[in-house]
């Protein structure tokens, strides 16, 4: 009889892979979807026909073009990169993440981000074996500027993330601060911009001008969620070493194909991000109106907004058929928040009447 330890989990795997949640991605059928960032509105049905023509006529049965020129080029058409800056293309900005962790992760370095942020920062720096250090946003979410550059003194981090807009919050950063972040950083800085088509500023313009720098984006929130693209733009110099952590064909056929051709359109993609944006303003009038509920304001395509009783009012209003995103024991800073995605005009009255029901029932 063997007296080796049985093959488990516990007893194989990393402690801190075992402390670990996986990302949870709730079940949203025959729900008003407001929790996930997406694009409400579907493509118009000209193109939807033309992206069917391209579809029929792709070679599936072939692997993809490995270095995707062609998305790249147009990538870099709708995107006005600076002269000499590449791109990396990714399966969603979420294997980007990773890719840059990987390419930092000598024994002690450590990754950086603000709190609370994109918690893929955080999870991703744990699967890669980084230490983390999350540096406290102030009350109303504002970068604590001080705060952040005495943490990367103190702790010379490898790699900086900073989303812009943040999620969960939907502020941009003072951008000043974040140009000090880059002067101070020792390591690289990668300004998050996955809502870069709600926003009013980027990072892009100054690419050329820090050697440090990064940005990237995905497609995701513009209309391509299923399509799960992201890129990282920047200087060839970093570029070149991240392409050898990228697996091969990790952008696929049609993913290529179907963005490629999206992107000619982008002023479509483009005017339907401008109705989100109208939409927005509507939703967040609608919401300071409700009595009880505090609203913080957005650069997103999403509204944080503080309720009491928020886990209540969220199951509320799952109970009416409304998903949101309840944010409340993810995070101290975070307690009675929820999130809500804004969506298309009838599903923005529709969640207002179920919050305001719902409040109602439980006061």
């Amino acid at each position: 009889m063997s007296s080796a330890r049985p093959v488990v989990p516990a007893n194989l795997l990393r402690p801190e892979l075992l402390g670990l949640n996986a990302y949870h991605v709730p079940p949203a059928s025959g729900m008003i979807k407001l929790d996930a960032m997406e694009n409400p509105y579907l493509l118009p049905q000209a193109l939807r026909d033309e992206i069917a023509r391209l579809v029929a006529d792709a070679e599936i049965n072939r692997y993809p073009d490995a270095g995707a020129q062609q998305l790249k080029a147009a990538i870099g058409q709708v995107t006005n990169l600076p002269p000499g800056m590449e791109v990396l293309l990714g399966n969603g900005s979420d294997e980007i993440i990773q890719l840059l962790a990987l390419a930092v992760a000598r024994p002690g370095a450590v990754l950086l981000s603000v709190e609370p942020s994109f918690v893929m920062y955080r999870m991703i720096a744990t699967f890669v074996g980084m230490k983390y250090v999350g540096v406290p946003l102030d009350e109303d979410f504002a970068l604590d500027r001080k705060a952040m550059l005495d943490a990367i003194q103190r702790e010379q981090p490898a790699l900086v993330f900073l989303a812009y807009p943040n999620n969960p919050t939907g502020n941009l950063f003072d951008a000043a601060a974040i140009k000090q972040i880059i002067e101070a950083a020792p390591g690289l800085v990668v300004v998050d911009e996955a809502y870069y088509a709600f926003a009013r500023d980027s990072f892009i313009p100054l690419l050329a001008q820090y050697d440090n720098l990064l940005v990237m984006r995905t497609f995701s929130k513009l209309g391509m969620a299923g399509l799960r693209l992201g890129f990282l733009a920047g200087s060839g110099a970093w570029l070149e070493q991240l392409e050898k952590l990228r697996l091969p064909y990790n952008v696929g056929v049609l993913p290529q194909l179907v963005a490629a051709r999206l992107l000619q359109h982008h002023d479509v993609l483009l005017a339907q991000a401008e109705r989100i944006k109208q939409e927005r303003a509507k939703l967040l009038a609608a919401l300071n109106a409700v009595v009880g509920v505090r609203t913080y304001s957005s650069e997103a395509n999403f509204i944080l907004f503080r309720v009491g009783k928020a886990t209540q009012v969220f199951e509320g209003l799952k109970r009416r058929g409304v998903l949101i995103k309840n944010l409340n024991g993810g995070h101290p800073a975070l307690t009675d928040c929820l999130r809500v995605t804004v969506g298309a005009p009838d599903e923005n009255k529709k969640f207002v009447a179920a919050l305001q029901d719902t409040i109602n029932q439980l006061a």
